[in-house]
């Protein structure tokens, strides 16, 4: 059976060499006769996974040796709205709202502080990233989201702050580009847009900004317990640890983050072309700011949409429908999606144009 070319937007696609491996350790893990899914979080197996894990992670960011820990926890980006202002918002914090997932951010950090909207682009319905905005000074941090699933929108650059700590939900596009990552003091991101499986959050945090919060932090929101911990404080998410592991030792072997960049580019570039150029088509978002995890395009006719809905589903298409909440089309382009995935959406959106 052919597998489907899937541009689901999270769960994702992870290569299959990676699923092969954790499929074979659901049985048996390393030759040991037990199942990843039954060993115990304190063993010294997986120990070294979520070591090699946490490692890894440092590693594809290059920043080994530069003050930061990698965490390994649960509960998602979602949990990470709120502990990223347990743990750093004293007075005030600014965020810029670009999407979903950042005004939930900016929901969940009014509970501790005050919260300064520094840009937005709600006004169009978040189809650009808000460019020459002005910082104010005595900031406890800026939160920024990087790239906006829902909208398909993407910073293509950060703000200076100087001394104020930047912190960044990477959930959709961490290790898909080179970039200096050492400008974020703080970085999360959920696993399953293009890390690995549901229920592992990646948290890269600089330890110089954390302990100068006055509130009592709760054990399971305090990010300093976790890096004492080492990612152990409680069970940790063991599978979804594990194949995140085996996710980067494999991008480790394609080159790393800047090898996959220039595939990741590639997929864009195919994409974006075929949505300009191709006259049933058009796309969401301003041009500048067009994501390249994210593709968002909707048909110039809706009433077309049954029949290219029955198309891209014979070509063995999977997830290609847009949110719920904008609608029309979404090509999530992942590291492990291939560039010959993306060719056969760009033939059959040609085959369409052809048809009608």
């Amino acid at each position: 059976m052919d597998r489907p070319h899937n541009f689901s937007a999270g769960p994702c696609i992870l290569p299959l060499e990676v699923f092969e491996k954790a499929s074979q350790s659901v049985i048996d893990f390393d030759g040991s006769g037990l199942s990843i899914l039954e060993i115990s979080h304190r063993s010294p197996a997986f120990v070294e996974v979520i070591e090699k894990a946490r490692a890894l992670a440092l590693e594809q960011l290059n920043l080994n040796n530069k003050g930061y820990k990698a965490l390994f926890m649960q509960g998602g980006a979602s949990m990470q709205f709120l502990m990223t202002a347990y743990n750093l918002l004293e007075r005030k914090a600014g965020y810029l709202d670009t999407g979903t997932w950042s005004a939930n951010a900016i929901k969940e950090a009014s509970n501790f502080g005050e919260i300064e909207v520094i840009a937005s682009s709600k006004d169009s319905n978040y189809n650009y990233i808000p460019k020459n905005y002005a910082i104010p000074e005595g900031l406890d941090y800026l939160h920024c989201t990087s790239n906006n699933t829902i909208f398909g929108t993407q910073m293509k650059s950060f703000p200076e702050l100087g001394e104020t700590p930047l912190v960044c939900d990477m959930s959709s596009d961490i290790f898909s580009k080179n970039i200096d990552y050492s400008q974020f003091d703080l970085i999360y991101a959920g696993a399953q847009k293009n890390m690995g499986p549901a229920g592992a959050t990646l948290i890269v945090v600089k330890e110089d900004i954390l302990g100068k919060v006055s509130r009592n932090i709760p054990s399971m929101m305090n990010y300093e317990l976790f890096i004492k911990k080492e990612s152990m404080f409680n069970t940790p998410p063991v599978f979804s640890v594990y194949v995140s592991m085996l996710t980067l030792e494999w991008l480790a072997r394609k080159g790393g983050v800047s090898v996959i960049e220039k595939k990741n580019q590639a997929k864009a570039d195919l994409i974006y072309s075929e949505i300009d150029r191709n006259s049933l088509f058009e796309g969401f978002t301003a041009k500048e700011d067009r994501s390249m995890m994210n593709a968002t395009f909707t048909l110039k006719d809706g009433s077309l949409a049954p029949r290219f809905d029955k198309l891209w589903k014979s070509a063995n298409i999977n997830g290609l429908n847009g949110h719920r909440s904008v609608g029309g089309y979404r090509a999530s382009m992942y590291n492990a999606l291939s560039l010959e995935s993306v060719q056969v959406l760009v033939d059959a959106m040609k085959h369409f144009e052809k048809t009608i």
